[in-house]
């Protein structure tokens, strides 16, 4: 009995061994899929890259070290401080770079930043070229920073808007002139409404909140992202 007990431990030993050493040599190629890998720009969008951005929200140098490592065009913004529920301390202006640009510019926390970037390199422009054939070259939004509470009103509690922690997007402009708009085109048929809904799915990899005109008739022009502090969990709609 002793023999056959230590013959199954040694079983269960190795077992284990040979599971730890398979997801060692998979996730070297998969780290995104992986809680404890770093997160870099350059990786592919996985299961776990909304929990490493929600890791950077309090670490403004280690988000602004990515955006540098990933070529991103950016400044600075000065902290800011409105009463005593709004401002921000992590804020950065994305600048245009290689024909691509928002209207008007994006002042934006730097996770939310970080959203924007995997969001244009692997869902906007990838979504873009499949349905139009060209790229995406502005994108219109109706601002970032707004100290106010959810839903506008002046009671309940504050939007992630007023730490400039969130962007409404209204519309894309594509290379040649033709506009997509969220207000116009979501309930349509047609090209530019599966357009639409496929960033507003892929976004939910990238942000932790990402509201459409699905969701209610306060979102009827626009796409709300945002990274409000959900644990690395998102909700879409």
């Amino acid at each position: 009995m002793d023999h056959a007990r230590s013959a199954f431990r040694l079983f269960l030993m190795v077992m284990a061994a040979a599971l730890v050493l398979a997801l060692y040599h998979w996730g070297r190629g998969h780290p995104q899929d992986l809680p404890w890998t770093p997160l870099s720009l350059a990786d592919p969008v996985g299961r776990f890259t909304n929990y490493k951005i929600a890791g950077l929200r309090d670490d403004f140098p280690a988000c602004r070290l990515l955006l540098d490592d990933a070529a991103e065009a950016y400044g600075v913004l000065p902290p800011a401080r409105e009463g005593g529920a709004c401002g921000y301390a992590d804020g950065v202006a994305l600048t245009q770079s290689h024909d691509f640009s928002y209207a008007p510019r994006a002042e934006i926390s730097c996770p939310v930043a970080l959203g924007l970037f995997l969001w244009e390199k692997q869902v906007l422009q990838p979504a873009a070229q499949r349905h139009f054939g060209r790229p995406v070259v502005r994108v219109d939004s109706f601002g970032s920073y707004a100290c106010r509470p959810i839903r506008g009103g002046r009671e309940g509690r504050w939007s992630e808007h007023s730490h400039a922690n969130a962007i409404d997007i209204a519309g894309f402009r594509l290379a040649g002139g033709h506009r997509i708009s969220v207000a116009a085109d979501w309930a349509r048929q047609g090209r530019e409404a599966a357009f639409l809904r496929e960033v507003r799915d892929g976004a939910c990899t990238m942000f932790s909140t990402v509201l459409s005109p699905d969701y209610n008739n306060l979102h009827r022009d626009h796409l709300h992202l945002d990274q409000a502090p959900r644990g690395g969990w998102s909700f879409c709609r």
